[in-house]
């Protein structure tokens, strides 16, 4: 797999490319992607990044989260990553259909590399706990949880979490489950307030449709 990435500008038009970690430690605008998954009892399924990962290595995070690489749509390299990742064949895109929600900005300085990314949120709705078969060069552990039960989770350990989750889950909740045409249990003002402050933290703006 080719290695370099799509350079964005603020509009997420394509200005170049970069080789992934030299993009990273540069902190240059890129391309990303994070994919929620749920099933029909509305657990979702997170996994926990591998150690090994050149930054926030064993935090929890969405479940699949990558870059599309030089000459890719994004749909398409959602739908290798997550083979890759958790191998499950998505190749079917008139079975598993994936959702685009939205996209946000954010910049997020680790210690040697940071993220800085205009990301691209989707989703994909399964029936069941579908069986996976974890890279755990990837992530070394993967859940599946119910919304609700994670949003407490989230309040309580926030630490768990990577830097970008917190935007990628409110994009969800707001897009998906509490909007004007659903009915849904309002989120709490602990988890809404959390939501509101991690987001300061990266920088968050959007979201952009």
């Amino acid at each position: 797999m080719s290695d370099s990435i799509i350079l964005v500008n603020n509009d997420d038009e394509e200005i170049g490319y970069g080789e992934k970690l030299q993009v990273h430690l540069q902190g240059q605008l890129h391309r990303a992607f994070s994919l929620f998954i749920v099933n029909k009892d509305y657990e979702v399924l997170i996994q926990k990044r591998a150690h090994n990962k050149y930054h926030s290595g064993g935090l929890w995070t969405n479940a699949c989260c990558s870059h599309p690489r030089k000459g890719e749509v994004i749909e398409t390299s959602i739908r290798k990553r997550v083979f890759e990742e958790l191998g499950l064949d998505i190749s079917d895109s008139s079975f598993f259909q994936i959702n685009e929600l939205g996209k946000f900005r954010y910049f997020k300085q680790f210690d040697e590399y940071a993220e800085y990314e205009i990301d691209h949120v989707f989703v994909m709705y399964v029936n069941d706990r579908t069986e996976l078969y974890l890279n755990t060069d990837e992530a070394e552990d993967i859940k599946w949880i119910d919304l609700w039960d994670l949003g407490d989770w989230m309040v309580s350990n926030p630490e768990d979490f990577t830097a970008w989750f917190f935007a990628v889950y409110n994009m969800y909740i707001r897009r998906e489950i509490c909007n004007p045409t659903m009915m849904c249990s309002p989120i709490s003002d602990e988890l809404s307030q959390l939501l509101k402050t991690r987001m300061e933290k990266v920088n968050y703006e959007g979201p952009f449709i």
